[in-house]
């Protein structure tokens, strides 16, 4: 099923276009830059999200649900936010279609059906939420005020692809007010560890913890907390971003509560979010030219069992003893399928579940129900062995665990020898060109300097690393002098 499966060295940009398709994650839909996500591609965002809710909701969030659309009127009135998403915005003018009288058959706006003010569809929540807030907030026994929200956002991007941008995606977007500002910087960088935390232990991937430059912040946010990840081309992906809005929310809906000592006070606010472009981040960082490589943590089928018969007196042989292992995986939580369909040979499922990226493929034959064992592959590094029958589900267990840490491992060394520190522009350029990455380099911190770097040889910033040394030196551009050393990188 792989064989025609454009390989990364190719072109690794079609092999994902490809992959994300021919693995049955999602297809482009009828509507421009807007995509299906089918069930085997919703069923590793539903992992992704029952993961991240529980996480939230030990941190101490609840869930609410906000309208899809906000008044212009509220939209602008936090005015670096509007500004920022303004390029993206759809907007809703009329609400009613009727029967074009030139065209039988045929319907167009009624002209008499303009709404009196225009709706945008929400490209981010802030506004609606935070006019919410003001009437939720009155006092500091109020606070922190801490939501999520689950839900669809419309940014109306010209070039898409599937899972890194899309006109219409699916996030979750957190929103929580504080009564001081010391502990609203908490939350929003509990929140990128939170993310972090999530990325490396269920998703296998790598990050970088690191605050944005002021242009790269987000749009009415005084600090964005991220993290960055390395995919196998040497391209960066932002994986998830936290903001300190500082009281520029509050201040633009009025929302003020009453202190301990009864005086009024804007509240501080957090916002951050990660997307199903996490999906994308799955299939760049682990996938290879035979497929998808899926992490057992959100693999929806962690183990495949393939009977290898010639007649149905072997295939009810082989069933009896899998429904019998199947018992024992499902008493250990691990998700298992028997693909005991007679329509397909054995070949034809290796390929399909090797495509799928199950992380384990168990192949059982009448030999095996003989000799008293499995064959046993492994898709991260597809090698095969025979394992006894006797303990094989506390083996798969384990097995289980091992490739989550080992796809780990190969990320971290990919990363980390994709790391390289440079000190002249010549030099710079030569690695982004040569070798890709994470470009490590000094910067005047202005962003003249970087728009410049940004248009002579498409790298950003893509952060300031938290746990980065301070170390003087001088701007690889400019010469000019620099306190501390920045990721640079090309990204999605």
């Amino acid at each position: 099923m792989s064989k025609n499966l454009t390989t990364r060295e190719e072109d690794y940009s079609k092999w994902y276009n490809e992959l994300v398709v021919k693995a049955d994650l999602a297809e482009n839909s009828g509507v421009r830059g807007c995509m299906v996500i089918k069930p085997y591609g919703y069923a590793i965002w539903e992992k992704m999200q029952a993961e991240l809710d529980r996480m939230f909701k030990e941190t101490g969030h609840e869930n609410a649900y906000f309208p899809l659309f906000v008044p212009k009127s509220m939209f602008e009135a936090e005015e670096k936010n509007a500004e920022g998403f303004a390029k993206e915005c759809a907007i809703v003018t009329h609400y009613r279609l009727k029967n074009d009288p030139d065209n039988p058959g045929k319907l167009i706006v009624d002209p008499n059906a303009k709404l009196e003010e225009e709706l945008i569809v929400r490209p981010t929540s802030e506004a609606i939420i935070w006019s919410t807030y003001k009437g939720w907030i009155q006092s500091y026994r109020d606070l922190p005020l801490l939501i999520n929200q689950w839900a669809n956002v419309v940014r109306w991007e010209m070039r898409t692809r599937l899972f890194l941008r899309t006109a219409e995606f699916l996030w979750q977007e957190g929103h929580t007010a504080h009564a001081t500002k010391a502990e609203a910087l908490e939350e929003s960088e509990k929140m990128m560890n939170v993310y972090a935390e999530f990325a490396e232990n269920f998703m296998a991937i790598p990050v970088i913890k690191g605050l944005k430059t002021e242009t790269e912040r987000f749009a009415g946010a005084e600090e964005t907390y991220c993290i960055e990840a390395l995919m196998q081309d040497g391209k960066a992906l932002q994986a998830g971003t936290s903001h300190f809005l500082g009281q520029n929310f509050a201040k633009a809906f009025d929302v003020k509560f009453a202190n301990a000592e009864g005086k009024q006070e804007h509240v501080w606010g957090t916002s951050w979010g990660v997307s199903t472009r996490l999906m994308g981040a799955l299939v760049m960082t682990h996938s290879d030219d035979k497929g998808l490589v899926l992490p057992p943590n959100l693999a929806p089928i962690q183990v495949v069992i393939v009977p290898i018969h010639k007649t149905d007196e072997q295939l009810g042989e082989i069933t009896i003893v899998v429904n019998e292992l199947i018992s024992e995986f499902k008493k250990l939580n691990i998700s298992v399928k028997f693909d005991n369909r007679t329509t397909q040979k054995p070949g034809f499922k290796f390929a399909e579940w090797e495509l799928k990226g199950v992380p384990v493929r168990i192949a059982v034959g009448p030999k095996d129900l003989e000799n008293g064992t499995f064959e046993v592959a492994r898709r991260d590094i597809l090698t095969k062995e025979i394992v006894s029958k006797d303990g094989i589900a506390i083996y798969i267990q384990n097995l289980l665990k091992q490739i989550q840490i080992d796809l780990f491992q190969k990320a971290l060394d990919y990363r980390e020898t994709h790391i390289t520190e440079v000190n002249s522009f010549e030099e710079f350029k030569d690695v982004l060109e040569r070798k890709g990455g994470f470009v490590s380099a000094h910067w005047d911190g202005t962003a003249a300097t970087e728009e410049e770097i940004k248009n002579l040889t498409k790298a950003t910033i893509r952060c300031i690393p938290l746990n980065g040394v301070k170390q003087a030196g001088n701007c690889i551009l400019t010469g000019n002098t620099s306190s501390e050393r920045v990721l640079f990188a090309k990204a999605y």
